[in-house]
C-alpha cells in the first residue's frame, strides 16, 4: 500500500521539483518605495535606472533611492517605454505623454494629449507602448495611437485591442475577433498564415525564436508558436499549469529559456519545449504570487511588478542559497558522494541527486531525510570511497540513504586519514572528549581505541607530515600530540606564553601541506626549531594581523578564510596571489560552526544559518558588471531643502555628464548642500563602496564607505566640483563622477555689492582726502597760526625787548638826561654864582676903588675891573648852554619855537629851564630874577603856549617830542 501510495506520488514530486539552488530574492512592499500597490510595467535606461508603471505615478529605482513622479491628473500609470528619442513614454487613464529631464535635472511630465482630437480624448487606460523608429504607439482597449512628429494618427479597433508589442522589428496588434495584426503601410492587416488563436483570450507576449519564429503566451490557453505556416498550439506537458495559473506576462532570458509571469503562480522558467527549469513563488521567497510584469535587466536581473509591491530575482547571480526541505536549518556540513548532495544540518541528514550539470545548484530534485542520521550533523567525509557521518550521537557509516552506526560512545567533529595511500587503515577523529580511532577493517571502519591521556574537546584538528597531531581548544590553547612507543602520545600545550597571541579563540588547519593557527591577532606558524609559534610572514603580508576564525583550501590551491562574520579567499590564479572578499555573504554564515567545501571553481558550499549557500566561483569573478556611479540628487539646505537638481544632466539614455554651461550657483542663506549617489548595480549593493571628495574644499578623497551621500555645511563663497567614484569588491574602481556648484557669496559680498563697496571706497577716500586736506588745511592754519602767534609772541618780546632796550636806553638816555641836565644845571648854577661872584666882586672893586684915593691903585683897580668886566659875558655863555641843552633834548628849543613861533628867547630860557625839571628857585637864581618873577613867567608862558590849568607844564614839554 505503502509502494503504491509513493508511485502516486512521484509524478506529484517530480512535477514540484525546483533546483536545489536558489538566487537571492529582494522584496520590496510599498512601505519601501512608498508608491501604490500595483505595478504594471518595467524599463530601464542605458545608465541603469529602472523605471515602474506604478498606480500612483511613475516610479524609478537607481539602487539605492526610489523617486516618484505623479501624472497630473494623478491617475494609474499602466504602461511605460524609453523612445528612441530618449524620451520616457507613459500611458494612464485618459492620459499619455512623456517625461523628460528639466533644467534643474528633474524629471518633468509633457502631455500628448493636446494632440488628440476631442472627439477621441476619452480613451481610458493606455496598456502597451511600443516605440518603433521614431514613431511611438499607445494601446487602448478601442484605440491604438501612433505618435510622430507631432501628430496623432487613431487606429480603431475591429473589437478590441488586447496587446501590442513589437517582434524582430515587427509591430503587432492583437484583436479579440481578427486576431493576430502586424502593421505594414500605416495600416492594420491580419495575418496571412493562419491564425488559429482562440476568441476572447488576450496574448500577453510573443517570444523571438529562430528562423523568425514567435513563442506566443496566451492569458488562458498557455503556449502557441506563430511560423510562416501560421500559428498552432504548442502542446507542452506543463499544459495544465500555465492555463491554471493563467501568463499574465512573458520575457527571453537567453535563446533557450523564458521567463513566464503568471497571475497567481509566480514565475515560472521554461524551455524551448515548455519543461519548467525553475520557479520563483512565494515558497521560494516571493511576497505574492501575482505578477503583473516581468523584466530582465542589463545585469540579468528578474524584475517582477507583483501585485503588491515588487521582487528582483538575481537570476544571474553567482550565489545561490540551498535550503533543504525549506526548513531553514542550520548547515554544519556538506559532502558529495556517489553524485549525491548530502547536507548535515542541525536536525538531520538529507540528500539530494545532483544532475550532470557544471553548476550544481541548477541541478533540478528534492530533499529527502537519510533515515538513523537525526539530530545535529556536525561532519561528512569520504574516505575509502565510504561516506562517514559525524553526529551528536557518534559515528556513523552513509550507506543506501540509511546511516549504520560506527562508534557511539560520544560526539564526533571530524575525521582525518592517517594515510594518503588508498585505502587508509585508520581514521583519527576529533570528538567531544579526545581524540578517537577508527580502524578499517573487511570494507568497513570499527572503531578502536581513544588516545590516552588526552580528553580535551577536538573540533580542530591537523595532522603534519611527521604524523603530529595537533589540536586546538577555543579557550584553553593548542595542543600537540607526538607519537611515541607504543601507540602513545606526549602531549604538549602552546598558549600565549609560547607565542601565540593569546590563549583563547586559536584554530588550528593544514594549508599547503602545512599546520597553521588562525588567532585573534592573524595567522601563526610553528617555528620548529624555537618550539615557538610565530607570525607568518606569508600570511600577515596577504591578510595583515585582522582576526581569522577559519582556513579551507581548495583544488586549485587558493585559501578561504572567514574573518570575524565575512568570507574571503587569497586568490593565486593570477601570477600574484591577491585577496577577494565576498560580501554578498557577511554576517549570513554560521558563526562559531563555519564551513568551506569547495569541490572546484563552479562549485563552493558554505554553511549558512539557513541551509547552504552555493557559489559559482568562476561566474562570480566573471559576472563583474562595469562601474559606474551617478550623482542622483542635490539639495540644499537651511531651515527646509530645496531640490536643486533631480538627477538628469541629459536625457535619459545619454552619459550624464553635467554640462560646463550649467553650473548652479547657491545663495549663501543655503547653510548646507547635500549630495546623494548611487551605482545601478543591482544585486552587487553589498559590493560596492563609495569614496568622494570636494574639490575647492579637501582635495583629499574619503575613506571608501558604503555610504551614498555627503553633506557640506558652511561652505565659503567660490567654485566647487564634487567627484564620487565606486569600486566593488574585487578592488576595481569606476571614472569618477562629477558635480560642480557655486557658492554665492552673501549680498555684502556680491559683486554689486562689491562694486557698492567700491564706490563707497572712492567716495570714502575722497571724503577722507577732503576731511583730510581740510584738516590739513585747517592744521595748516592753526600752524600758521600758531606760527603767527608765535611770531607775533616773538614779535612782542623782541618788542617788548626792544621797548625794554628802548625803556633801558630811554632810561640811561633820561639818566645821560637828568646827568646832563643836572651837569647843566650845575654849569647853570655856575654861571649864577660866577655871575654873582662877578658882580659882587665888580661892587666891592669899585666900592674899594671909591674908597682908595691912589691913583695907580684905582687905575689897578680899574685894571681890574676890567678884567672882570671881559669874563662876565652871559649871552656867549647862554647860547653855548643852550646849544648844549638842545643836544641833549633832541632839538628842544628849535621845535618849542616852530610850534610856539611868538616865544621870547626869555620863555625860550624858562622852557629850557621847566625841561629840565628845575625848582622855581633855580630857576629864579639862572634867571636872575626873583621867585615871584619866576611864578609870574610860567604863568605867561602857560597862556602864550594855551595849555590848560589841568595839564602839567612839566609834562607837556616833555610829551612835545613824543607827539611829533
Amino acid at each position: 500500500m505503502k509502494r503504491l501510495l509513493l508511485m502516486m506520488l512521484l509524478p506529484l514530486s517530480i512535477f514540484g521539483q525546483n533546483t536545489i539552488g536558489l538566487p537571492d530574492i529582494i522584496n520590496y512592499n510599498k512601505q519601501v518605495y512608498a508608491a501604490g500597490l500595483q505595478n504594471w510595467d518595467i524599463t530601464q535606461d542605458t545608465n541603469g535606472i529602472i523605471y515602474f508603471a506604478n498606480n500612483e505615478g511613475l516610479l524609478s529605482f537607481d539602487g539605492k533611492y526610489w523617486n516618484l513622479f505623479p501624472l497630473p491628473n494623478k491617475t494609474i500609470v499602466r504602461s511605460v517605454k524609453i523612445g528612441n528619442d530618449n524620451n520616457i513614454y507613459v500611458g494612464g487613464q485618459d492620459e499619455l505623454g512623456y517625461f523628460s529631464p528639466s533644467k534643474s535635472g528633474v524629471l518633468e511630465y509633457h502631455s500628448l494629449n493636446e494632440f488628440i482630437r476631442p472627439i477621441d480624448k476619452a480613451f481610458g487606460d493606455v496598456w502597451d507602448i511600443v516605440c518603433l523608429n521614431k514613431e511611438v504607439f499607445f494601446r487602448t482597449f478601442d484605440k491604438i495611437f501612433k505618435f510622430s512628429n507631432n501628430i496623432v494618427t487613431v487606429f480603431k479597433a475591429p473589437t478590441e485591442w488586447t496587446f501590442l508589442e513589437n517582434c524582430n522589428n515587427q509591430l503587432y496588434a492583437h484583436d479579440f475577433f481578427v486576431g493576430l495584426m502586424k502593421f505594414d503601410n500605416n495600416s492594420w492587416q491580419p495575418l496571412e498564415a493562419n491564425n488559429t488563436l482562440p476568441k476572447n483570450d488576450p496574448i500577453t507576449s510573443l517570444l523571438p525564436l529562430q528562423n523568425d519564429s514567435i513563442l506566443i503566451t496566451t492569458l488562458k490557453n498557455g503556449l502557441f508558436l506563430a511560423t510562416r505556416l501560421g500559428i498552432i498550439k504548442k502542446n507542452v506537458q506543463n499544459e495544465a499549469i500555465f492555463k491554471t495559473q493563467r501568463i499574465y506576462s512573458a520575457l527571453k532570458i537567453n535563446n533557450n529559456c523564458f521567463a513566464l509571469a503568471t497571475t497567481n503562480g509566480g514565475v515560472h522558467i521554461i524551455d524551448l519545449d515548455g519543461n519548467i527549469i525553475q520557479k520563483f513563488t512565494k515558497t521560494e521567497g516571493l511576497q505574492n504570487n501575482n505578477a503583473l510584469s516581468i523584466f530582465l535587466d542589463k545585469q540579468l536581473n528578474l524584475w517582477l511588478g507583483l501585485d503588491n509591491g515588487i521582487a528582483v530575482v538575481a537570476y544571474n547571480s553567482a550565489i545561490k542559497h540551498i535550503n533543504p526541505l525549506a526548513k531553514d536549518e542550520s548547515g554544519y556540513t556538506t559532502t558529495i558522494h556517489n553524485n549525491y548532495l548530502y547536507a548535515g544540518t542541525s536536525s538531520g541528514l538529507y540528500c539530494v541527486s545532483l544532475e550532470n550539470t557544471i553548476d550544481y545548484s541548477f541541478s533540478k530534485g528534492s530533499f529527502i531525510p537519510v533515515s538513523n542520521a537525526n539530530g545535529q550533523i556536525w561532519n561528512l567525509t569520504v574516505i575509502n570511497n565510504q561516506l562517514i557521518a559525524g553526529l551528536h550521537e557518534g559515528a556513523y557509516s552513509i550507506t543506501n540513504n540509511y546511516a549504520q552506526p560506527i562508534a557511539n560512545n560520544t560526539g564526533y567533529w571530524n575525521f582525518l586519514p592517517t594515510s594518503n595511500i588508498f585505502p587508509t587503515p585508520q581514521v583519527i577523529s576529533g570528538t567531544y572528549k579526545g581524540i578517537s580511532l577508527l580502524n578499517y577493517t573487511n570494507n568497513k571502519f570499527v572503531s578502536a581505541t581513544d588516545i590516552k591521556g588526552f580528553t580535551e574537546s577536538s573540533r580542530f584538528v591537523a595532522i603534519d607530515r611527521d604524523n603530529t597531531i595537533w589540536v586546538s581548544h577555543p579557550y584553553h590553547g593548542v595542543y600537540k600530540l607526538i607519537p611515541t612507543a607504543n601507540n602513545s602520545y606526549e602531549v604538549k600545550i602552546f598558549t600565549a606564553a609560547n607565542g601565540l597571541p593569546s590563549t583563547l579563540n586559536n584554530h588550528v588547519f593544514k594549508v599547503k601541506d602545512e599546520v597553521v593557527v588562525a588567532t585573534e591577532k592573524g595567522i601563526y606558524t610553528y617555528a620548529n626549531g624555537k618550539n615557538i609559534f610565530e607570525p607568518s610572514s606569508f600570511y600577515n603580508k596577504l591578510l595583515g594581523n585582522q582576526s581569522i576564525r577559519y582556513l579551507k583550501e581548495d583544488n586549485g590551491g587558493n585559501i578561504w578564510f572567514i574573518h570575524n562574520k565575512s568570507l574571503g579567499v587569497i586568490d593565486f590564479s593570477a601570477k600574484e596571489p591577491s585577496v577577494i572578499y565576498l560580501p554578498e555573504l557577511n554576517n549570513k554564515m554560521l558563526s562559531g560552526f563555519e564551513l568551506i567545501y569547495p569541490v572546484n571553481n563552479s562549485n563552493i558550499f558554505l554553511g549558512s544559518e539557513k541551509g547552504f549557500f552555493h557559489l559559482n566561483y568562476e561566474k562570480y569573478k566573471k559576472n563583474i558588471p562595469k562601474l559606474h556611479v551617478q550623482i542622483r540628487s542635490v539639495r540644499i539646505l537651511n531651515q527646509k531643502d530645496s531640490l536643486l537638481f533631480g538627477g538628469y544632466h541629459t536625457p535619459v539614455n545619454e552619459i550624464q555628464n553635467q554640462n560646463s554651461k550649467l553650473v548652479p550657483s547657491i545663495n549663501s542663506k543655503w547653510k548646507a548642500i547635500r549630495f546623494e549617489f548611487s551605482s545601478a548595480l543591482f544585486g552587487y549593493q553589498t559590493d560596492l563602496e563609495f569614496s568622494h571628495r570636494l574639490v575647492g574644499f579637501n582635495n583629499a578623497w574619503s575613506e571608501w564607505s558604503g555610504r551614498t551621500d555627503k553633506e557640506f555645511t558652511n561652505l565659503s563663497d567660490g567654485k566647487y566640483t564634487l567627484e564620487v567614484k565606486v569600486r566593488n569588491n574585487l578592488g576595481n574602481e569606476s571614472e569618477p563622477t562629477t558635480f560642480t556648484f557655486i557658492i554665492l557669496p552673501p549680498w555684502y559680498f556680491s559683486l554689486v555689492a562689491k562694486i557698492i563697496y567700491f564706490l563707497l571706497f572712492l567716495l570714502f577716500n575722497y571724503l577722507l582726502y577732503r576731511y583730510l586736506k581740510n584738516k590739513f588745511k585747517i592744521q595748516q592754519e592753526k600752524y600758521i597760526k600758531k606760527q603767527k602767534k608765535l611770531m607775533y609772541v616773538l614779535e612782542l618780546e623782541r618788542a617788548k625787548s626792544e621797548s625794554d632796550l628802548v625803556t633801558l636806553r630811554n632810561e640811561n638816555l633820561e639818566a645821560d638826561i637828568n646827568f646832563k641836565n643836572s651837569e647843566l644845571a650845575s654849569s647853570a648854577m655856575h654861571l649864577v654864582k660866577k655871575g654873582e661872584l662877578i658882580a659882587k666882586l665888580k661892587a666891592e672893586l669899585t666900592h674899594l676903588m671909591k674908597g682908595v684915593e691912589n691913583t695907580q691903585i684905582n687905575s689897578e683897580i680899574k685894571k681890574l675891573i676890567k678884567a672882570v668886566s671881559e669874563d662876565d659875558n652871559m649871552d656867549k655863555e647862554w647860547e653855548s648852554f643852550s646849544k648844549h641843552f638842545d643836544k641833549v633834548h633832541s632839538d628842544f628849543s628849535v621845535e618849542l619855537k616852530e610850534k610856539h613861533p611868538t616865544v621870547t628867547p626869555n620863555e625860550l630860557k624858562l622852557c629850557a629851564y621847566l625841561r629840565m625839571n628845575l625848582s622855581t628857585k633855580e630857576i629864579a637864581q639862572l634867571m636872575n630874577i626873583s621867585v615871584r618873577g619866576v611864578e609870574i613867567s610860567r604863568y605867561r608862558l602857560r597862556k602864550k603856549l594855551a595849555i590848560s590849568s589841568e595839564t602839567n607844564l612839566f609834562d607837556y614839554l616833555i610829551n612835545l617830542q613824543q607827539k611829533k
